[in-house]
């Protein structure tokens, strides 16, 4: 027979020192499955978080009753199987203990063909708090270990770390945008397996050497059979077909086919080409009959990160098909705080934002979980090259053989589940661990070092280097080969000295830099606080008004209130947002005004540092803001926000992220330098026209160039003399204009303001919306009688706008399309907006009189 599943639904949960069961639904957990009941409230809302922190101190069990379909009972092989159990489980078929779990992250298997009945058996899973399993190896080991987003505090816990214990998803624990909620469940999908004679385990297509002309590859077929068996692979792939004769012993046997395709269609990131995707399918034949199958999808390209040693230290960039790519894109966390809750539809929502926003990279950050299977579908379909984490972050973890053990299988199992997908560029083996331990800068790193003895610090870091220098590194080499290996982001290079740890102004490796945020340093250190490659940097704002009402009430809408505090995990951080605010921007007139320009503000910052990054090219060859997405409703680093919604952020980073770019910066002497940064391979030739307006319109100045820029690279293309340009009139009160044509196409325009944003004299405009003739209420022409800032539109329909919080000029209209957001499309299906509402920065401000608000 074929190998056939069946999976098993119609649970029922309880806590263990209970008697009544609840209906549970698997994929889930305990928190999830006790709100469907009624038994707790909505975790998000208000505070409710502080007072659910009971759930994770007691023992859980979840149940099944289950009748065996007949073709899986005569299976002469069948297995109880889970990809997801959170976290240290006992398992009990008909009473009998078949397998306990104690990684979330791994797959759990057991033989249950001698337990197993054809009718009513019971399936019972027990979970043991992740409190109660790991407090006791803290007395055990002698010391806690460092864990510095663990909110032990607000878990009851104190100052015992306990995460750093558990392979589970580290930021459950609590993170410094993320709640603590310390799961327990069935997160994966449950089932029984069966087959008899003969069944493919696993194909893999290793790329040998991919370039346009030809595909070495050698594609490994694992089998497993019952007996010695004679007969045909075949192998097929977009028309083609390999054969290869087998012969078979008894267990797991490996065949391994070296095949060759011509002119292979390559598979591309987003905006350099198309990413192609092949389907590989493993046949087991014999006597020209089908005995058995497998298909797996990749996309055949070559990847390489090239640290070259240069001039002023080492390159770090990804080259694919040969091209070198500047990786543009952000940090992903886990979408909810309860995995189970995140939709196809919600993935689709963040990688179509990601590919719409012009971006080609996602970092999987390691503090999440290694992402659902469609997570990276997505990202193979879409051309979004993933650079993904091992699952360890901002802790140090424990060395005992039983730990060592675990990781190890964690690592092999997920780099084989999820190395054919083409968007994998990167493993790296932890967040920021190298740079915050420092074990060569005594003064160094986050100061975790002085709590410990000489000969404890030792220990810890042999365990460190064990894990991250080798395990890791080994799994990857093994199970993955010719994929890349980082040890920890950030670093230099493991030089075993005190140059192997990252700094701001690192020339080598890449770079967190968080000066700007946690050191308070202005934003326009962005401009000179660049590295090779910046894989972490951000800056916070809150979700826009109709977010925050779902965790609060107007009663508190206040920095300071309870509900606002709640739903700001960095301690910090709404003062920061006030005080950045207070630097760069005028004063909001109410609460819901300082949202809106708190994402402003974020959005400025981003552009700032983004921009900046690009016109570095190639020097820096990388920018991956913090953060994507949000776990929850939260004043957070994230460019959407829970529900989806796009911040200012987002639009600004689209604009900024623009396959080909016009930026400006301004040198020490006033030289106001015109950049055009491109993506693209083809070269750049077109008109540069730069016009310098007042507020009202009025055009001051205007001369226009022409313009020549390399495919795939950053140049000046214009330089004008500020003092000169501004000619007396007032800096405040004008703007200066660029716009890139190109055979007579509009490629790109920027507006260039000569003071900050609370030196700019508003006055109060109206904006004139037009419908676009014929686009049936999905496109509208926007203009303004004087300048207008951030112009943010609202629809009554559901959605989102092309473009949004842009600039109006008097006198320069600007056309956006209302767009559905749809499971089944890219989000540029066009959809009726309804009534469309426009307000700009001057609405939001203290000093403008009621009337022009």
């Amino acid at each position: 027979m074929r190998e056939t599943k069946q999976v098993l639904n119609n649970w029922k949960f309880k806590a263990c020192k209970d008697n009544e069961w609840l209906e549970a639904i698997v994929p889930g957990c305990v928190h999830t499955d006790l709100l469907r009941n009624g038994v707790i409230k909505d975790p998000f809302y208000a505070t409710n978080e502080h007072d659910l922190q009971w759930i994770d101190k007691i023992d859980w069990e979840y149940e099944a009753r289950f009748d065996v379909e007949e073709q899986l009972y005569k299976a002469s092989s069948l297995e109880l199987v889970f990809d997801g159990l959170d976290t240290y489980a006992d398992v009990y078929v008909n009473g009998k203990h078949v397998l306990s779990a104690d990684n979330m992250f791994r797959t759990w298997k057991a033989d249950v063909k001698s337990v197993v009945t054809a009718k009513a058996n019971i399936l019972l899973i027990k979970f043991r708090s992740p409190v109660q399993e790991d407090l006791p190896k803290i007395e055990k080991l002698g010391y806690n270990l460092p864990a510095s987003n663990d909110q032990s505090e607000l878990g009851g816990l104190g100052a015992q770390k306990i995460s750093i214990f558990a392979r589970k998803a580290p930021y459950h624990y609590g993170w410094d945008w993320g709640p603590r909620f310390v799961t327990s469940g069935i997160w994966r999908e449950a089932r029984l397996e069966g087959w008899s004679d003969i069944k493919i385990n696993d194909v893999y297509v290793k790329q040998d050497q991919v370039s346009a002309s030809e595909a070495s590859l050698t594609v490994s077929v694992e089998i497993e059979s019952e007996h010695a068996w004679s007969g045909l692979v075949r192998l097929g792939a977009d028309g083609q077909a390999w054969e290869q004769e087998a012969h078979l012993a008894e267990g797991v046997n490996v065949i391994e086919m070296p095949i060759v395709i011509e002119q292979p269609k390559l598979w591309w990131s987003r905006g350099l080409g198309d990413a192609h995707l092949y389907t590989f399918t493993a046949e087991l034949l014999h006597e020209e009959k089908s005995i058995a199958a497998k298909s797996v999808r990749t996309g055949l390209r070559s990847v390489r990160l090239v640290r070259d040693k240069d001039a002023v230290g080492a390159t770090f960039y990804f080259e694919l098909n040969g091209v070198p790519v500047f990786a543009k894109g952000a940090n992903h966390i886990p979408n909810d705080s309860f995995i189970t809750e995140v939709t196809d539809e919600r993935y689709r929502h963040e990688i179509v934002t990601a590919a719409e926003s012009n971006m080609n990279m996602l970092r999987v950050w390691g503090g999440g979980i290694y992402e659902q299977s469609v997570f990276y579908e997505l990202c193979d379909e879409y051309g979004i090259l993933v650079w993904q984490d091992f699952m360890f972050a901002c802790s140090m973890y424990p060395g005992d053989k039983a730990f060592l053990d675990n990781v190890r299988m964690e690592a092999e199992e997920n780099v084989k589940r999820l190395r054919n997908h083409p968007s994998i560029v990167l493993w790296c083996g932890n967040n920021e661990i190298d740079s915050a331990w420092a074990q060569y800068d005594e003064n160094g790193g986050w100061g975790w070092k002085k709590d410990y003895t000489q000969e404890q610090r030792a220990v810890i870091w042999a365990d460190y280097e064990t894990i991250f220098h080798d395990i890791l590194a080994d799994a990857v080499t093994a199970h993955a080969p010719g994929t890349q290996y980082w040890p920890s982001s950030p670093l230099i290079s493991l030089s075993g000295d005190i140059n192997q740890h990252a700094h701001p102004l690192s020339t080598e490796g890449d770079v967190h830099y968080w000066g700007v945020w946690h050191a308070v340093e202005p934003f326009e250190n962005y401009n000179v606080k660049i590295g090779r490659f910046m894989s972490e940097y951000g800056f916070q704002s809150f979700p826009e008004y109709d977010t925050v009402m779902t965790f609060a009430t107007e009663q508190d809408l206040a920095l300071d209130s309870k509900v606002m505090r709640a739903h700001q995990k960095n301690g910090d951080g709404n003062r920061l947002i006030k005080e950045y605010m207070d630097i760069y921007m005028n004063e909001p007139k109410d609460f819901s005004s300082f949202l809106y320009m708190s994402q402003v503000l974020q959005a400025e910052a981003m552009k700032m540092a983004i921009e900046a990054h690009r016109r570095s090219m190639p020097y820096c060859m990388g920018t991956l803001y913090w953060q994507m997405n949000d776990c929850w409703p939260v004043a957070s680093w994230a460019g959407v926000d829970y529900y989806g919604k796009w911040k200012a952020m987002q639009y600004y980073a689209k604009r900024s992220f623009a396959d080909t770019l016009l930026s400006f910066d301004k040198t020490d002497d006033g030289k106001v330098n015109v950049h055009v940064v491109t993506d693209l391979l083809a070269p750049i030739s077109g008109d540069l026209r730069l016009t310098l307006y007042d507020f009202a319109g009025t055009l001051i100045k205007q001369v226009s160039s022409k313009v020549e820029v390399a495919g795939n690279s950053a140049a000046i293309v214009s330089s004008i003399n500020e003092q000169e340009w501004l000619d007396g009139h007032e800096a405040g009160s004008i703007v200066l204009y660029a716009e890139l044509e190109q055979d007579g196409r509009l490629v790109d325009s920027k507006a260039y303001y000569f003071v900050k944003a609370k030196e700019q004299k508003l006055t109060a405009g109206t904006i004139r919306i037009n419908e676009v003739e014929g686009s049936n209420g999905t496109a509208f022409s926007l203009e303004a009688d004087a300048l207008l800032k951030q112009v943010w539109l609202t629809a009554e329909g559901e959605g989102m706008f092309s473009d949004n919080f842009f600039d109006l000029i008097p006198g320069v209209a600007k056309t956006v399309e209302f767009r559905l957001r749809e499971s089944s499309e890219k989000m540029s299906k066009p959809a009726a907006a309804g009534k469309v509402q426009a307000r700009s920065m001057i609405d939001f401000l203290a000093d403008s009189s009621e009337e022009q608000a």
